[in-house]
């Protein structure tokens, strides 16, 4: 079956995935916000990563739960 899915649930996949991959990262690499920014409000003692790993987290759930969505519309649509 060829699903017709609309241009938002692209940006959704594209976006959860993108902040699927930062979540992950963070934990290993947690000075990449330091050198991508230039900030450092914590001073390295990882507080903001850890408040940063669970937004990200949050936000990929979202994010999937959004797309997911659309993919079922598109399903709906189509059989219909």
């Amino acid at each position: 079956m060829n699903k017709s899915v609309s241009f938002m649930f692209w940006i959704e996949a594209a976006l959860g995935t993108l902040t699927g991959v930062l979540a992950a990262i963070t934990p290993f690499f947690p000075d990449w916000i330091e050198a991508v920014s230039g900030w450092d409000p914590d001073q390295h003692d990882g507080t903001l990563e850890t408040w940063i790993v669970l937004g990200l987290f949050a936000a990929t759930v979202v994010m999937v739960l959004l797309a997911w969505r659309e993919w079922r519309r598109a399903s709906v649509s189509l059989s219909a």
